[in-house]
């Protein structure tokens, strides 16, 4: 890879992550669970861009590539089961004292 190209990746990431910085902080609080539960549902869509990202980088020689696709699998999973596992711990909050868990 080049590295005008490199620059140029460095840079979206850069920008993508002071604006979804300044995306959520402009949310209410009271809008915070159902968005969260939105994104998660969304975020799966990373482990599909993981899974071939890796599927790509298997056909090809190096042994970086493999090991950055295994790592993404990896954090993308972690990141899609813990925001519904904290998504559900969110809503359990929500429910009357009386409601018992079915």
């Amino acid at each position: 890879m080049a590295t005008g190209e490199i620059l140029l990746l460095v840079f979206v990431f850069v920008i993508a992550g002071f604006l979804g910085v300044e995306l959520i902080s402009k949310v209410p609080s009271q809008l915070h669970t159902p968005l969260m539960s939105g994104t998660n549902a969304i975020s799966g869509i990373t482990i599909v861009g993981a899974i071939s990202a890796t599927a790509v980088a298997l056909h090809t020689d190096g042994l970086l590539s493999n090991v950055c696709g295994f790592i993404a699998i990896v954090l993308a999973t972690i990141n899609v089961v813990g925001g519904y596992l904290v998504t559900d711990r969110m809503l359990e909050m929500f429910k009357k004292k009386g409601d018992k868990k079915k």
